[in-house]
């Protein structure tokens, strides 16, 4: 008989694991032309320029900077701060059954996510779904980030969990990978079916 498992939480994270996430999802709406958009996202308003929200810097900074580098496009640009949830692009599909699932088996729910402060202001009233978790750890209000290794030790400290506790579903292998040498054992989020299947085996659905 195999042992069971010390796994008695989940913690996710939220960008392409709850919820999707999409720049090109406000730029469609805003630059008609193709070709124009396509360089706009490739070289303008990026993931990695946002990023930098998420390690904590603010938008009423960013924002300015990047009007200064590319003033033809500073309108575009200064509509990203109070349009941003519409870079969100609705629940990943089959995601927030689980977590309804879960919950109502009682399974303690966390969240370790990269996401600005502000934005997360902006998103989570939206957001009922995360009523149902106990806490989240957000990197723009922590001022940490994954895949780096505070942000996982102030979750430990925050949720109250033992090293191997907390089952972490990110969708990306380099959070997960530094999550499992930080006291979480992790799954790589590809779909919600694959995911079902692991917390089925785990004894947790």
């Amino acid at each position: 008989m195999a042992p069971a498992s010390a796994i008695k939480a989940v913690v996710f994270d939220v960008g392409h694991v709850l919820y999707g996430w999409d720049i090109a999802a406000l730029y469609e709406k805003l630059i008609p032309d193709r070709a124009h958009r396509d360089w706009f996202l490739a070289n303008v308003v990026t993931p990695e320029w946002h990023f930098q929200h998420d390690r904590g810097r603010p938008s009423a900074e960013t924002i300015p900077e990047l009007s200064a580098q590319y003033p033809a496009e500073a309108a575009l640009i200064a509509a990203y701060g109070p349009r941003w949830l519409e870079t969100i692009t609705g629940p990943v599909p089959g995601m927030h059954e689980i977590v309804a699932e879960l919950d109502a088996r009682g399974v303690p729910l966390f969240a370790i996510t990269n996401f600005a402060d502000e934005f997360w202001a902006m998103f989570r009233p939206t957001a009922p779904i995360f009523d149902r978790f106990q806490d989240i750890v957000v990197s723009g209000t922590e001022q940490m980030f994954k895949p780096e290794p505070p942000i996982y030790q102030l979750a430990l400290r925050r949720f109250g969990l033992a090293p191997g506790e907390g089952l972490f579903v990110d969708d990306r292998l380099e959070n997960v990978r530094a999550g499992k040498a930080h006291g979480f054992p992790g799954h790589h989020f590809t779909n919600a079916a694959s995911l079902r299947a692991r917390l089925v085996a785990e004894g947790l659905l």
